[in-house]
């Protein structure tokens, strides 16, 4: 069998596809072994699969055969895909998206993909329409479709927390998806002197009272939280920078603190003693930064 026509969108963290006719793999990096289990769908329509990617080493066993009917909701490992006997005349919408994305633990994985979710069932009523939906605007209306692919991202967390029989929690340790990507755009922005709640808020389309409680959740603030990782940075830079001459004023600059005096100031609050202090100890033979 040929694929008839394929049409790929990555935006937010997932990588839309939309295949229709009959495709000789599903989307992903990798292909079925020989022991692969198969998905299997009775009727033509449209099917909802999402492929996660990251998964690691093949899962130790076999999972059972899969049955699905249009408009379920089934997860796949991306990386060892199972193979698929579905009706030529269906359409899949195909959904790529990271392990650590979906917050799945290496116990989870059998149980998320051992247990699609039915289009009649309480949360396929919910999700089943609105994926189905997301996967035609990423096409046709891209900044609707990344403002929902982010969404999307988060409710599939959910989705794939509750497939696993864990309880999802509020704890640290738990970090919600949304905060990863938060975290990752304020590593990744933390020279900007400009990066504030705004900022961050309006680049992941969500409030800023909700980015707020996202970090009050984290027992911290978006203040704090940006305030210690610049702090972090410009620590190991005054070590660094002394093999090429940096002041400290330029090491400060360069992670976003407009004046010194400030920087200096916070840098003693948080680590006892001030920035040339820490450099002229640091910097010593033997010492550890």
């Amino acid at each position: 069998m040929t694929r008839s026509d394929t049409s790929t969108v990555e935006t937010a963290g997932l990588r839309v596809s939309v295949l229709d006719g009959a495709a000789e793999a599903l989307p992903g990096d990798g292909r079925p072994g020989a022991d692969a289990y198969r998905l299997t769908g009775g009727t033509g329509g449209t099917y909802l699969l999402v492929g996660v990617r990251g998964t690691g080493v093949p899962l130790d066993g076999r999972i059972p055969d899969v049955h699905l009917q249009p408009g379920d909701i089934c997860f796949y490992d991306a990386d060892h895909p199972p193979s698929w006997h579905l009706p030529e005349h269906c359409r899949l919408k195909v959904f790529l998206v990271s392990r650590e994305e979906l917050g799945l633990e290496d116990g989870d994985l059998r149980r998320v993909l051992a247990t699609p979710v039915a289009r009649t069932s309480r949360l396929g009523t919910l999700l089943s329409p609105f994926l189905s939906e997301l996967a035609d605007t990423v096409r046709a209306d891209p900044p609707v479709g990344e403002m929902l692919a982010r969404n999307a991202v988060n409710l599939l967390a959910t989705l794939a927390t509750e497939r696993s029989g864990r309880e999802v929690t509020d704890t640290p340790g738990s970090r919600s998806p949304m905060v990863a990507r938060v975290v990752r755009f304020i590593d990744e922005h933390l020279a900007d002197a400009d990066l504030s709640p705004e900022v961050i808020a309006g680049a992941h389309h969500i409030s800023v009272r909700y980015l707020h409680k996202l970090f009050r959740d984290e027992g911290t603030t978006v203040g704090r939280w940006i305030q210690r990782r610049r702090l972090e940075e410009c620590r190991r830079d005054l070590v660094h920078g002394l093999r090429n001459r940096r002041t400290i004023a330029s090491v400060a600059g360069r992670w976003g603190f407009l004046s010194a005096t400030h920087f200096s100031r916070v840098f003693r609050a948080a680590y006892g003693m001030s920035p040339s202090e820490w450099r002229d100890t640091a910097g010593r033979p033997g010492s550890r930064a």
